[in-house]
């Protein structure tokens, strides 16, 4: 049988992603520097992404909440319109605390329109291209963040303060591209059978295995794929290993790449094959690569492995979202969707923090080994989930 092709909705929502990708990708290099030039020290500097890190986790809850209560695409454009005002009031920012408190801000508007976003994704997809979706949405954001920085440094000529008004005027962008071509999801308030539909609580989703593997999943990925390579490779090839900035670029942007790959497969494979068929080998590529980064001592070595670093995390995501989709089934559960998403926060803070502090103590080859490891002990909670763990609707569906 021909695969149906996917929703207009799905692809509304990764131009919408990409617009606001985008625009991030050109103010995060920048918010530092901005930081700085208000004469603070650099953890202070530093502060400014654990606040909005922080903000986000402290408001996961209460936002699942929300859109169970008014739904996906409103809280979407709340949270888009939060985050660009925070970002254009930053902008104008005088001093280093009103600049802390509107991240903060910005915090907030971006835990509920990712969530929402997420929800949507779930509730529009059809259930044989849940993983497909899955990794057309986080390749929008993947190709924002890789363009998004190189234009961001040819922009910062023009001032620090530029792109903060950019990056509002992209989220802008994102907002009119949902309110005009996203109409509002149909909400399911009973089944078939004349039987309300609850949201799903998270209680309900954490009696899954496959759910508890999860968030032990989402919490590993985020800790060594999201947090601690972007923070400790530019440390450890330029402070430590003594390379020229080239080398902890071409990694990144390497590890990039081979994320890029991975993803244009993955979620066709995670809906044909099984969600644990392709987020377990993901988690081996990425953890035994991750360990052998550590080890290296040569620049084209380093570059090499980090693409096969990138190439095993390109497989976890949408194997991820697409399990999660598959816990709630067709039910409503923002608050299940928010705690998926803050325990991938949570690594991505305590992943950096930690590893900062291995590799002061025993050296930047201890940090990425215990990285990789990380990523390996969370194959342990997928073993549970083996008999309860997504098949693959397209085997069935194409005969």
């Amino acid at each position: 049988m021909e695969k149906a092709k996917m929703p207009r909705e799905i692809w509304v929502l990764v131009a919408a992603a990409l617009a606001v990708a985008l625009g991030y990708g050109i103010v995060a290099p920048i918010i530092p520097q901005f930081a700085r030039s208000f004469d603070v020290s650099v953890t202070a500097a530093g502060a400014l992404t654990s606040v909005f890190a922080a903000m986000r986790i402290a408001f996961s809850t209460p936002g699942g909440k929300l859109i169970d209560m008014f739904g996906e695409r409103k809280m979407y454009m709340a949270g888009i319109l939060i985050v660009a005002i925070s970002s254009a009031a930053s902008g104008l920012a005088q001093n280093y605390t009103q600049l802390l408190i509107l991240r903060g801000v910005g915090g907030i508007g971006s835990i509920f329109f990712s969530v929402s976003a997420m929800s949507l994704i779930i509730k529009l997809s059809p259930p044989g291209q849940r993983g497909r979706a899955s990794s057309l949405y986080g390749s929008a954001f993947l190709l924002g963040n890789i363009l998004g920085p190189s234009l961001g440094s040819l922009l910062a000529v023009w001032g620090l303060r530029l792109p903060f008004f950019i990056y509002a005027g992209t989220l802008m962008v994102s907002f009119f591209v949902i309110l005009v071509a996203l109409p509002e999801p149909h909400r399911q308030e009973v089944s078939k059978e004349g039987i309300e539909i609850r949201p799903m609580t998270v209680r309900e989703a954490i009696s899954s295995p496959t759910y508890r593997a999860v968030l032990v999943t989402s919490f590993s990925h985020a800790w060594t794929n999201m947090g601690v390579r972007l923070t400790m490779i530019p440390l450890a090839t330029g402070v430590a290993m003594g390379y020229g900035e080239w080398v902890s670029g071409a990694a990144l942007t390497a590890g990039a790449i081979g994320t890029a790959i991975s993803l244009v497969v993955a979620g066709s494979w995670s809906d044909r094959y099984g969600r644990i068929t392709v987020i377990v080998p993901g988690l081996v590529i990425a953890g035994i690569m991750t360990i052998v980064f550590g080890a290296l001592d040569s620049p084209i070595l380093l570059v090499a492995v980090a693409l096969i670093t990138g190439l095993g995390a390109g497989l976890i995501q949408p194997g991820q979202q697409g399990a999660v989709a598959d816990v709630l089934d067709g039910r409503p559960g923002g608050k299940v969707v928010s705690t998926f998403q803050m325990a991938g926060d949570l690594g991505q803070i305590i992943g950096p923090l930690l590893a900062g502090l291995i590799a002061d103590h025993f050296g930047y080859s201890y940090a990425f080994m215990i990285s990789g490891a990380i990523l390996i002990i969370a194959i342990v909670a997928w073993l549970p989930a083996r008999g309860d763990s997504y098949r693959g609707y397209t085997r069935g569906e194409d005969g």
